[in-house]
């Protein structure tokens, strides 16, 4: 064989080698690598606006002297009566002086409706529209042992002796004693003069509490003061004292009604008598 033919089968061997080659490169599935991303989806900017808070937790009737401050609030969830920075930005020295009329609890938005300013009186400002303060001697067997405390609710119970005869043909006179409540479910606005209880225990007995009633009740509450030989303050359950709930729902609808040819409604708390025609 000449020369040249051993050339061109040793190139058509190279060729097919290398045909071969390619052939199982191209046929294997090579692992595709994978596609990292490094930048996160953007996030829609929150704008923060600065609102007045309580610093520390306020019990009711103290003052909120050194415990306001401002702090970072979302501008979506400010309501229409949440002090602004921009809008009041010396709000922390102008109310100073105030006095909380509810409590507060640590970083809670700071509302004016929930404070008193030091030029008005405290009792006056805590006392529901139309009702009246009036006070009640009071001792530890006349008041639940001592652990009524303010913002209870209590029922007033009056208790007499009152003379009787022996009846027909008796010869003397005897006494009995007669029990009645002569008021119910009334707001305890104070044992003394302390208007919260202090590190959540009584540690003092009050001699006097001052309890919240219409002017009606108050007329009622005054003449059995004069009338009783002794007052005791009764404890209601919370669950039949808060507006709302069942057991005042219930309260509300016992109330005696003077006129029968009214209908008594109950919505939201609040009592309507609707007169009714024939």
């Amino acid at each position: 064989m000449s020369l040249a033919r051993f050339a061109v089968v040793g190139v058509a061997a190279v060729a097919a080698v290398g045909a071969g080659l390619l052939a199982m490169n191209l046929s294997e599935n090579k692992p595709q690598e994978p596609v990292i991303i490094t930048t996160a989806p953007a996030q829609p900017p929150i704008r923060l606006v600065d609102v007045l808070v309580t610093k520390t937790a306020v019990p009711m009737g103290n003052l909120v002297s050194g415990h306001l401050g401002w702090q970072k609030w979302p501008e979506d969830g400010v309501g229409p009566d949440l002090i602004l920075k921009s809008n009041k930005p010396n709000a922390v020295d102008s109310f100073a002086g105030a006095i909380a009329k509810q409590s507060f609890f640590a970083g809670e938005p700071v509302r004016e409706s929930k404070l008193i300013r030091p030029d008005h009186g405290f009792m006056s400002a805590i006392l529901d529209e139309g009702k009246r303060a009036v006070a009640v001697r009071i001792s530890a067997d006349t008041a639940a042992g001592g652990f009524i405390l303010p913002n209870d609710h209590v029922d007033v119970i009056m208790t007499r002796r009152v003379d009787t005869s022996d009846g027909p043909g008796g010869v003397g006179q005897r006494q009995r004693t007669t029990t009645e409540t002569v008021l119910k479910n009334l707001r305890v606005l104070a044992i003394d003069q302390s208007v919260q209880e202090k590190d959540g225990e009584k540690v003092v007995l009050g001699q006097t509490a001052t309890l919240e009633v219409t002017p009606q009740q108050a007329e009622a509450l005054t003449a059995a003061q004069q009338m009783a030989d002794r007052l005791v303050l009764s404890l209601r359950a919370l669950a039949d004292s808060v507006p709302g709930s069942p057991g005042y729902a219930r309260f509300l609808l016992e109330q005696k009604q003077a006129d029968p040819n009214k209908i008594r409604v109950v919505r939201y708390g609040r009592i309507d008598d609707v007169t009714t025609t024939q």
